[in-house]
């Protein structure tokens, strides 16, 4: 499988998991996939694959690594150091979003508050994770601290 059609297979993939977060997320088949380590472990091991395959490639250009931005950019230059990031990116997403949720369960925060973070989530990982947390401190149910109510 080339890596083109990993990135559409992965990219559209999660799209399923974040309507589960967003329309259904205290559903028992919601806890299975999406707050369950399921999901996480196959993308991780695409992950896993990607970035194995694009570190000791034979033909990895010269310059390629991790030692700094100039070598972070040359190694993703290569399609699947670029597909591992990027899947990087879904995993982690994914797994911050469906902690949002059950964050917000816990607290007893409403999940209309919590919606327009994980659409920011799902768009912009950071982003979603900062408007949920000052969401969260706005509402008084639990500040800044990152543990459990």
């Amino acid at each position: 499988m080339t890596p083109d059609a990993v990135y559409l297979i992965a990219t559209y993939g999660v799209v399923p998991f974040w309507l589960l977060l967003a329309i259904f997320p205290y559903a028992r088949f919601t806890q299975l996939l999406v707050h369950s380590a399921l999901v996480p472990l196959v993308i991780g091991c695409v992950y896993t694959f990607y970035i194995a395959a694009a570190t000791f490639m034979e033909a990895r250009p010269d310059g390629a690594g991790f030692s700094s931005l100039a070598a972070l950019m040359i190694f993703f230059q290569m399609p699947e150091a670029a597909l591992a990031g990027w899947v990087h990116y879904l995993v982690f997403d994914l797994f911050v979003g469906a902690w949002e949720v059950r964050d917000a369960q816990r607290r007893g925060m409403s999940l209309f508050l919590v919606l327009p973070c994980l659409l920011l989530t799902f768009l912009a990982g950071p982003v979603g994770l900062l408007l949920y947390l000052v969401l969260r401190a706005l509402t008084g149910k639990g500040g800044w601290r990152l543990d459990p109510a």
